[in-house]
């Protein structure tokens, strides 16, 4: 069992940049994460493979967000700029053992944290 714990959301205007935080329990996963606005189904956000050589992006967020990690802090990073109203939504940090698997039906997931971006 893994056990994920997300931090770093809040409030920022539109322009702005935020960066999330998802410290894991344990090591060698495949982490991402994933977002869901009210309303909305969950989708995915951002994945890196657990050596941090391969990173995915959704299109929405390309050349905006990045994803990076330290394996030695177990810890991923999802660095947001530029940021939009539309990017409003509950940030969900995930991991599995497969980097496929992370970007489509990860095995854990963290509680998730709030990121509200204001017009």
């Amino acid at each position: 069992q893994v056990q994920l714990v997300e931090s770093g959301g809040g409030l920022v205007q539109a322009g702005g940049s935020l960066r999330l935080s998802c410290a894991s329990s344990g090591p060698r996963y495949a982490m991402g994460w994933f977002r869901q606005a009210p309303g909305k189904e969950r989708e995915f956000v951002a994945a890196i493979s657990w050596s941090g050589g391969s990173t995915y992006y959704a299109d929405s967020v390309k050349g905006r967000f990045t994803i990076s990690r330290d394996n030695a802090k177990n810890t991923v990073y999802l660095q947001m700029n530029s940021l939009k109203p539309e990017d409003t939504a509950v940030y969900y940090c995930a991991a599995d053992g497969n980097y496929v698997a992370v970007t489509t039906r990860p095995t854990y997931w963290g509680q998730g944290t709030q990121v509200t971006v204001s017009s």
